[in-house]
């Protein structure tokens, strides 16, 4: 994978970065959220708000300024981690549209006993969307339309938004051109993950991904395979350190991320356990519990 970090986020204003399309950075950088949390502005006369980010009043202010008085017709949510969903009923009470999301923030399964949930702080557990739309469910606005993707393994609700006939998807946090995806149980799922990576591939006519972070990804086909190759070799990568006798999870980061920013060891550990979640499914891993943890101990099957 050749991830591309040359990004210039532009705080404070909007980036056109289509036709009709603005796109609005908060100031929320971080190892996890790049240079912020991309919003976007879509439509002329009549707008539509896309993932208003985080309880952020100077980004508040600049989506009020880049919106400059027109009609906004929905504010869309593509899922309910921190940076994305907590603005959207402050800029209602502003601004109005109607919030439209998959639903209330959820994990992908239940906890089992003594696990707990890392990414807990992270969901908007308070998100409410005035209406919920599911996978192919349209979204109509002022003159242009908005198909809905469920695309669940970051987190159970993640939608992705086709804009109809431009052949451009908002693929928020499934895609990004900066970096592949954290995936994290119980929060979310591998398998799952991997099956929305497919859902996008039968798609034939996106052209360009706006992520929910850094910068477009102008040749989403291959990109997309080159996402599912690196998943699967990561699979590889922890099959080959079980194999040589690694049982913990940190044992395996340790070799396997050894090359990245040690801040990110952390979410790296949450990815090794989805991937090793998955491995359990298919029949290739076992662990010493009844039920997988970060803690567990894991053998070849």
């Amino acid at each position: 994978m050749k991830f591309d970090r040359d990004f210039e986020p532009c705080h404070g204003g909007g980036v056109r970065v289509a036709e009709n399309v603005l796109r609005v950075t908060c100031a929320n950088m971080s190892p996890f959220t790049f240079q912020g949390t991309n919003s976007y502005i879509i439509g002329d006369k009549s707008v539509v708000v896309l993932d208003p980010g985080p309880m952020d009043e100077n980004h508040l202010e600049t989506l009020i300024s880049a919106i400059d008085g027109r009609p906004v017709s929905h504010i869309l949510v593509s899922h309910t981690h921190r940076d994305h969903s907590p603005l959207a009923r402050t800029l209602k009470a502003r601004v109005g549209g109607e919030i439209v999301a998959e639903g209330p923030h959820r994990a992908a399964r239940d906890l089992s006993v003594n696990e707990e949930n890392r990414l807990d702080a992270s969901g908007d557990h308070d998100f409410r969307p005035d209406r919920t739309v599911g996978d192919g469910e349209t979204v109509e606005a002022d003159g242009f339309s908005f198909t809905a993707l469920h695309t669940p393994g970051h987190t159970t609700n993640h939608l992705c938004f086709a804009l109809d006939d431009t052949g451009i998807l908002f693929s928020a946090d499934h895609v990004m051109a900066w970096s592949t995806t954290i995936v994290a149980p119980p929060d979310g799922s591998m398998s799952d993950y991997m099956a929305s990576l497919d859902h996008l591939m039968d798609r034939r006519d996106d052209s360009l991904y706006l992520p929910g972070h850094g910068g477009p990804v102008v040749k989403p086909a291959s990109f997309l395979r080159g996402l599912k190759t690196h998943r699967r070799m990561r699979e590889g990568a922890i099959l080959k350190r079980l194999s040589v006798g690694d049982r913990t999870i940190p044992d395996m980061v340790g070799v396997i991320y050894r090359d990245i920013d040690p801040r990110l060891h952390g979410a790296a550990a949450l990815n090794v356990f989805a991937h090793l979640e998955a491995l359990i499914e298919n029949g290739s891993v076992r662990c010493d519990d009844d039920a997988p943890r970060l803690e567990s101990h894991y053998y070849p099957a």
